[in-house]
């Protein structure tokens, strides 16, 4: 192996998080001592990583005196290879979630109904996992009320290789959304096929790579999106979000219950906006023990135990950070809610994961 190609072996590729080396992207021309000519060839024509991929290229190679780089781009047959290297080989369209093999612990967040904060919850949480060295994905599911992007502070749509794409990264998280679609704010009216087909895609058309946890975002209610999802990541658990207020406890015991239906096990009940903190102690401004309530509702019906796993308090703090499109646990990780959702990240990252059923690449000699 030349000098060149082990120094560049430190240069990653920003979007897929793989040494160049390994993506089939170098190519050295010639090298002697001091100097080196070589071509780094990049997945599409406008690679929007390019620029920090050259400076990182050069930087690596700041020991050759002489160094001639030229970025071109991969030829079609070099992009068909990598992105069966991409797939390990597996069919084009394929949901690696799907596989009986697959370790992949997969987090449906659900709320009976909306505006109880489960998306600025689902995108602290998530980015809260990449923080305790997690390797994670965040699909928005949410089609008619995404906000990921916007939470995520992502300004900037998924590269497309081709038919795969390859999902933007926000603090440590791959994140997909029909956002990343819709131009001006537009509305989405879809019927169940099209947004079953949008859903698979999701998952069957993003490079993802290889995942620790695969969070998703949920639309509230229990209709055509949560069905599908069911169906196309079984084996998934649910979180389920609610507030104190009974009327929306009842709704969010629905929600929970979806997913004993699909198959699935419930991990736990947050309790949103449970109090306000004042000068003069907590204010309960939407009632108390809606939490609980679903807690025990879900035990009930599921047969299995159901924890409440967290009570957070209103917080202007969490909204500011949402609408700056920046997660409060990474703007404040002092903050007492971000502590909170750290302290969840946690106990989610401690659940045993279930093997049964799953096939393990060990072999006894």
């Amino acid at each position: 192996m030349s000098k060149a190609f082990s120094l560049l072996a430190s240069v990653i590729d920003p979007e897929l998080r793989a040494p160049i080396t390994e993506l089939g992207m170098v190519e050295i021309l010639t090298e002697q001592d001091s100097s080196v000519d070589l071509k780094i060839k990049l997945t599409i024509v406008g690679c929007p990583a390019a620029q920090k991929i050259e400076r990182d290229a050069r930087s690596a190679l700041s020991s050759f005196s002489e160094v001639k780089l030229e970025m071109s781009t991969m030829s079609q047959q070099e992009r068909d290879a990598l992105k069966e290297k991409l797939r390990g080989g597996k069919p084009a369209r394929f949901n690696p979630f799907a596989q009986a093999g697959n370790l992949t612990q997969v987090i449906f967040v659900g709320s009976g109904k909306g505006g109880v904060g489960k998306s600025t919850l689902t995108a602290n949480l998530a980015v809260a996992l990449a923080k305790l060295g997690h390797k994670v994905g965040l699909l928005d599911a949410d089609i008619f009320g995404y906000s990921i992007p916007g939470q995520l502070g992502i300004t900037t749509g998924p590269t497309k290789v081709d038919e795969l794409m390859l999902p933007p990264i926000a603090f440590d998280v791959r994140v997909m959304s029909i956002g990343f679609f819709v131009q001006d704010n537009q509305p989405i009216a879809w019927r169940g096929p099209m947004l079953h087909r949008a859903i698979e895609q999701f998952l069957t058309d993003v490079y993802w790579g290889d995942l620790d946890y695969l969070v998703v975002d949920l639309p509230p209610g229990t209709g055509d999106v949560a069905i599908s999802l069911g169906q196309l990541l079984p084996g998934a658990k649910s979180l389920v979000v609610t507030t104190p207020q009974a009327a929306a406890a009842q709704v969010a015991e629905r929600s929970g219950s979806i997913s004993g239906q699909v198959g699935g096990e419930v991990l736990g009940v947050i309790e949103n906006m449970s109090y306000l903190d004042t000068s003069n102690g907590r204010m309960e401004i939407f009632g108390s023990g809606g939490g609980d309530s679903v807690a025990r509702a879900l035990e009930r019906k599921t047969g299995k135990a159901v924890p409440l796993l967290s009570q957070l308090p209103i917080s202007t703090e969490l909204r500011a950070a949402s609408d700056a499109g920046l997660p409060l646990v990474i703007s404040n990780s002092d903050d007492p809610v971000s502590m909170l959702i750290l302290e969840l990240a946690q106990k989610i990252s401690r659940t045993p994961r279930g093997l049964a059923g799953k096939r393990l690449d060990i072999s006894l000699s």
